[in-house]
């Protein structure tokens, strides 16, 4: 049985995740990528549900990412996102990407009742 290189966990009731999603989902043409809606029902997590509920997580070659660096990887596997994906393996861009998505994070909420 064929398994993805890479399994994102994703919160599948946040208006903003899924379509961040759908649109990752569209880019992987070769579907290298596993996508999980931590929301749904019996849905696999590898750390507690609130957790992954709370970021974006992927487990990349056998290590759990989250946040910018789970971004970073979901891009990888996409080849049109690959070299924004490379680039996030420097440290300083990713200490960047983090920052921003932590203040992301901040606002969501809101964004979320926006599109509801």
């Amino acid at each position: 049985m064929y398994a993805p290189p890479l399994t994102v966990w994703y919160d599948g009731a946040c208006p903003l995740c899924t379509r961040e999603i759908a649109l990752m989902r569209r880019l992987d043409r070769a579907r290298r990528i596993d996508f999980v809606d931590v929301s749904a029902e019996g849905a696999a997590c590898p750390r507690d549900r609130t957790l992954l509920l709370a970021r974006l997580h992927a487990r990349e070659d056998g290590v759990l990412l989250d946040g910018a660096a789970a971004f970073a990887a979901m891009w990888r596997a996409i080849p049109l996102l690959r070299p924004l994906g490379l680039i996030a393996r420097i440290p300083v861009v990713l200490k960047a990407l983090e920052w921003a998505y932590v203040r992301f994070l901040r606002v969501r909420p809101a964004l979320q009742r926006m599109m509801r």
